[in-house]
């Protein structure tokens, strides 16, 4: 029921965000996201799967290295995720993208179908990562390889209070354990286990640039995994945390904006 729950928690959660994800947070995510596609090394024609994927900002940019004669399949829980997917493709005319609204625990996929699975910023949200990796792991072809990158430590993400901040004012069970693939080694550890060979971890420290308070507290207040808990607030609870907040980023406030410490770990694997 745990588990039913907190799928039911994202998926509604980020229908609330999902207008101001790209917005808020695609210049802050691009250098994790880049990583992962260099890591991945697309080539023209390639199959690939994008699991987790919100938006597109992994998406796309990986449909422009398989090119027309590939495909780039992306799956969310999010409805509104997968609508703004299909939404951008055919305004862009890519054919070669498709969307579709999944489980990451429970891919719709069947076996080795694959020759590439991205994964960006996604398995912090899943009850059961290392299922959501096997799933990863089945629908590769062998020789394939899946990327994946997730927040790091704790300590070195600088917004991370936004978590205590809103679970003090109504309880969230967002994502409680959010931060747990990012420490040591326990994302490669569970690509290792879900029968990933020639696994590797890259850390990426980096600030991440908000030109105002208000862009900052829009990103961790309606642009991530507490908007829905966010959108139940009266204003003057609002205020209150958006106040509270605003304060434990103040060490990192440069003139009118702010430079948050954040850090992501990237890993690769590869299916023999």
């Amino acid at each position: 029921m745990e588990a039913k729950l907190q799928r039911r928690i994202q998926r509604y959660g980020w229908d609330k965000a999902a207008s101001y994800y790209e917005p808020y947070w695609k210049h802050q995510l691009w250098p994790a996201q880049d990583r992962l596609l260099a890591l991945a090394n697309l080539d023209a024609c390639e199959q690939v799967l994008d699991v987790a994927c919100g938006t597109g900002l992994v998406t796309f940019p990986a449909a422009a290295q398989v090119g027309p004669g590939g495909s780039v399949f992306a799956t969310d829980l999010s409805d509104r995720m997968v609508e703004t997917i299909q939404a951008e493709a055919e305004r862009r005319q890519v054919g070669q993208v498709r969307a579709e609204r999944m489980d990451a625990e429970d891919l719709q996929i069947s076996d080795i179908s694959f020759d590439a699975v991205l994964c960006a910023l996604g398995l912090m949200y899943v009850p059961d990562p290392l299922q959501a990796v096997r799933e990863m792991h089945r629908v590769l072809r062998p020789g394939g390889r899946a990327v994946a990158t997730v927040w790091g430590q704790r300590q070195q993400c600088g917004w991370a209070d936004i978590f205590p901040i809103v679970d003090a004012r109504v309880n969230t069970d967002v994502c409680p354990l959010f931060f747990q693939l990012g420490t040591g080694t326990l994302l490669q550890q569970t690509f290792e286990t879900a029968g990933f060979t020639d696994v590797t971890t890259e850390r990426i420290n980096t600030p991440l640039y908000f030109d105002s308070a208000e862009a900052a507290c829009s990103a961790a207040f309606i642009g991530g995994p507490v908007a829905l808990a966010y959108a139940r607030f009266d204003e003057p609870t609002r205020a209150e945390a958006q106040a509270e907040y605003l304060a434990s980023i103040e060490p990192y406030r440069e003139g009118k904006g702010y430079a948050i410490p954040g850090e992501f770990v990237v890993v690769r694997g590869v299916k023999h």
